[in-house]
């Protein structure tokens, strides 16, 4: 049998503790971060954001210092914008970032509609839906509604939100301010990001530098957990580019993984602090194998059928439970679901927090509260 780059059966296993650990510090969850908003996003190479307010909370729950207008500044100074990337998802970005990702997962992207969408579209050439949507989408941002019914007005008789949703894929379209804003509710308009950023997506992005980039915050990871991560396959040969910068571990099950080499991976007695995590959280997307954070038996109860990723509680590390926070006239109540007892400490540690959490995500309530639901 042929063994990846680097690997040898000397290879160092990591239990799933260790790589729980490992995971929780680069995802600035061992302790809130110095960072700026906008350093983190760019740390992270992004925060899904099919939602609005998760990725401020998501902010808020791995940095030290976080307000929402914060994060409202840099969509509103075009620091940052929210665009479909990886996995075909929306998420929220550094501008470089922009730029660089959306060549780089243009194949990825246009496969994705042809998919979902390639029956509707027959007979018409990418390249015009491409050159259309653009057109229409820089002479004002629209909506996919708007879109949709004007590109139908060129090509009658055909769906109006599959021809939308095909422009979504095809040209970088980024989502403009207010859309982003905390509690923000409108309609999301777009126009194209060579527009919006008045600069051109990169000509030769590197794949090389993602994969450096996705192992800094995400590893110690297989080539299958990039691919999970990113929606794009085949990236063996990149990690066998970057094998003299990488150093090889292998999990419990046998799986290989790479790390940065210069990356000391921490103790797998740190401590973990409990956290809030919001929904459509990375952490819980970003793996092939998510045992490192969550139990397989938990899944169906944070994914849900209709492809909502629930808001969750870590206790010593990992998924156990989910939280939600429900409003009536001036009070705001969070409420945490366990899905296994808790000892009185984690209960005072994720009262302590869960305040915490309410007095940034509620801060307009006149009144909050905090409830434990029952274990179910």
């Amino acid at each position: 049998m042929i063994m990846p780059a680097g690997f040898t059966d000397r290879a160092p296993e990591l239990t799933v503790r260790a790589l729980n650990r490992a995971l929780l510090d680069r995802q600035l969850l061992t302790r809130r971060s110095g960072m700026t908003a906008e350093q983190a996003i760019e740390y992270l190479v992004g925060m899904q954001a099919q939602a609005v307010n998760p990725p401020y909370v998501g902010l808020w729950t791995r940095l030290a210092t976080f307000s929402t207008e914060e994060l409202a500044t840099l969509l509103r100074e075009r620091a940052v914008v929210r665009i479909a990337l990886m996995r075909s998802t929306l998420h929220l970005v550094s501008a470089r970032d922009c730029l660089n990702l959306s060549p780089l997962l243009a194949d990825m992207l246009a496969r994705a509609a042809k998919g979902q969408f390639g029956k509707q579209v027959e007979g018409l050439e990418p390249s015009q839906i491409a050159a259309l949507g653009s057109k229409l989408t820089e002479e004002r941002p629209l909506t996919f509604a708007e879109l949709g019914r004007l590109m139908a007005e060129h090509w009658p008789g055909r769906d109006p939100m599959a021809l939308a949703q095909n422009v979504r894929n095809l040209v970088p379209l980024i989502q403009v301010p207010p859309r982003g804003y905390w509690n923000n509710s409108t309609a999301a308009a777009h126009t194209t990001a060579t527009s919006w950023l008045g600069k051109p997506v990169e000509q030769n992005p590197s794949i090389d530098e993602y994969v450096l980039r996705y192992l800094a915050a995400f590893g110690p990871a297989s080539v299958m957990d990039m691919q999970k991560w990113s929606g794009v396959t085949r990236l063996k040969e990149a990690f066998a580019r970057l094998a003299p910068k990488l150093r090889t571990y292998r999990d419990e099950r046998g799986t290989v993984l790479y790390d940065l080499a210069d990356i000391e991976l921490p103790d797998p007695q740190t401590p973990a602090p409990v956290r809030y995590l919001p929904d459509f959280d990375n952490i819980l997307l970003s793996h092939a194998n998510r045992e490192r954070i969550m139990a397989e038996q938990y899944k169906p109860r944070v994914f849900t059928s209709n492809g909502i990723i629930r808001s969750t509680i870590l206790v010593d590390g990992f998924v156990q439970g989910r939280w939600r926070i429900d409003r009536a006239k001036d009070l705001a109540t969070l409420v945490v679901e366990p899905f296994a007892r808790l000892s009185k400490k984690t209960v005072t540690a994720l009262t302590e927090e869960g305040e915490s959490l309410l007095r940034f995500a509620a801060s307009d309530a006149q009144r909050r509260d905090l409830r434990f639901e029952p274990v179910g």
